[in-house]
């Protein structure tokens, strides 16, 4: 009889030694190779990010002027004439000829307009011919005062030598003081004429519409065939002909807060800057403060009148006033270059800029900043380059950036 196999040595020694050291060497390099795996990701990453560009936010290297050291206020206005017209007339008529268009110039006295004025001109042909008339009958009367002060005499003569009778005295006497009140009527006619003549010429001279002074037109209001009334108050009819302003009287009108007001003072140099023409400025003085406050803004109007002249400088420009604590020396009116100061990186004991060209590469530009108001000024760069903003250290001399999108 054959024994059964012993199945019991076939069982597997779960605790053996020689088998579990085996299974933990297996799981010691599974994490190894994870992490040195993990290891080279970071410094591929890592090397990849450090010679990446860097990505750099620019800003435009701007003019700016000295005097902005110099500035204790700014403020905003407009141009406008303290001496200018709205010319019309105290007559009533249609517009028979106008003789300026918007842009003239004209002299004081000058006439610009006239009215029909035919009834009115007949008026003080008339008045003129009375005068004339009364002046005629007062040479008449004047001779005819002569022949009886002459006949007086000779009856005084007469009569003193008994050759006639003192009736014949008496009636000269009478025609000679007849005759010297007639000389007195007269002559009160010819004022009355002459005062008739007078009032028909002022008829016909508010029929001629004159330039109060010195200026240019601004506006042309009437034409040709208009009707003309002193108040403009019938239908379809205008009043002023032309609107003019004297060009000698421009100032700019400046609101000012009143928490500021303080700061003005009637004298003082000022640098006016008007938005039609950016790059002109012209110096200028506070002529004086309206003493009324603007409740609305809670503002004071300050007046600035032009101590420089400029052709170009119309009434109602818009225009910026730098209200200056002095008078700006001739260098300091000339525009400069300045930055930013976030642009200005520090390197050692020297400051830089950082200029970006249109292949984002970079110059290193040293620079000498010095303040001027909210910006620095700067030499080497131009108006309009682009430079760096907050450079960090990767930015340097020949590097190539990315610009970040804003």
């Amino acid at each position: 009889m054959v024994d059964a196999p012993d199945l019991s040595k076939l069982a597997i020694d779960r605790g053996s030694k020689s088998f579990a050291p085996r299974r933990k060497r297996r799981w010691i390099n599974k994490w190894t190779i994870g992490a040195l795996v993990v290891v080279l990701v970071v410094a591929a990453m890592s090397l990849r990010s450090a010679s990446a560009p860097a990505s750099v936010e620019l800003a435009t290297v701007t003019t700016a002027y000295p005097t902005a050291a110099v500035t204790v206020l700014n403020a905003t206005g407009r141009v406008a004439a303290w001496k200018k017209a709205a010319v019309s007339t105290k007559a009533t008529g249609r517009l028979e000829w106008l003789g300026v268009q918007e842009g003239s110039r004209v002299k004081s006295g000058e006439v610009i307009a006239r009215l029909e004025n035919l009834d009115v001109s007949a008026a003080r042909d008339s008045s003129l011919a009375t005068a004339n008339a009364a002046r005629a009958n007062l040479e008449q009367g004047a001779a005819e005062m002569r022949d009886a002060e002459s006949s007086y005499k000779r009856a005084q003569d007469l009569y003193a030598k008994k050759f006639i009778p003192e009736a014949q005295l008496d009636a000269a006497r009478a025609r000679y003081e007849k005759a010297q009140a007639s000389i007195s009527s007269l002559k009160a006619a010819i004022g009355v004429a002459e005062a008739n003549a007078r009032q028909a010429g002022v008829s016909v001279e508010q029929t001629l519409i004159r330039a109060p002074f010195d200026g240019i037109v601004l506006t042309k209001n009437a034409n040709v065939g208009d009707i003309i009334t002193p108040f403009s108050s019938a239908t379809d009819s205008k009043g002023a002909v032309v609107n003019m302003a004297d060009m000698d009287t421009l100032e700019v009108e400046a609101d000012v807060s009143e928490a500021s007001i303080s700061k003005i003072k009637v004298g003082m140099p000022t640098e006016i800057q008007l938005d039609a023409y950016p790059d002109v400025r012209l110096l200028g003085e506070v002529s004086r403060v309206v003493p009324t406050v603007d409740r609305t803004k809670a503002t004071l109007l300050v007046k600035v009148k032009f101590v420089e002249k400029d052709e170009r400088v119309l009434p109602d420009m818009s225009a910026k006033v730098a209200f200056l604590s002095r008078a700006p020396k001739p260098e300091e009116r000339k525009p400069v270059t300045a930055v930013r100061p976030e642009t200005i990186a520090k390197r050692g004991d020297k400051s830089y800029v950082y200029l970006v060209d249109d292949k984002s590469a970079v110059k290193e530009i040293a620079v000498t900043p010095s303040k001027l108001g909210d910006l620095m000024e700067v030499k080497g760069v131009k108006a309009g380059d682009k430079v760096v903003l907050n450079p960090t250290e990767k930015v340097r001399e020949g590097a190539t950036v990315t610009i970040a999108k804003k």
